[in-house]
């Protein structure tokens, strides 16, 4: 195996490593206190920060796929923290907005999350943190 293989290992096996470290700290929070699942905080984030969104939008901006997202928000409407509602002018569209008591719970939880990335990603300079998110957003674009 050749020196540049073994280095592109080497960081993937560490950029794993550092990946299962942040989401094992953040889970140890618990500030979903149970009731939501990952997948489930990730729609109401994106709705309370994008506003209504379609389940083609959601499932760009959280990485889910569509079968998936449709559980998850099915989950959702259920608990009702979501509901559906037809768009006025394209019957094929169907945005996915917050109810009162969904806009509750993410404007509670949100900023307990945020506050534990932040303390786990203090370890890190702030310009460190800005090479971070420089070079992962070039790793993310370039494949």
């Amino acid at each position: 195996m050749n020196k540049e293989i073994k280095r592109s290992l080497n960081l993937f096996t560490k950029f794993i490593r550092a990946e299962a470290s942040l989401i094992s700290a953040l889970a140890s929070l618990d500030v979903l206190d149970g009731k939501l699942t990952a997948s489930q905080f990730g729609v109401l984030e994106a709705l309370l920060h994008k506003g209504n969104l379609t389940s083609n939008e959601l499932s760009s901006k959280i990485l889910k796929t569509k079968g998936n997202l449709t559980m998850v928000i099915d989950n959702l409407v259920k608990k009702g923290f979501v509901e559906r509602q037809p768009c006025s002018f394209d019957r094929r569209k169907v945005f996915i907005s917050l109810t009162t008591e969904g806009k509750d719970l993410i404007e509670d939880v949100f900023p307990r999350h945020a506050r534990g990335i932040y303390n786990c990603l203090k370890v890190l300079s702030p310009e460190e943190q800005k090479t971070l998110g420089v070079l992962c957003k070039k790793l993310g674009t370039g494949l």
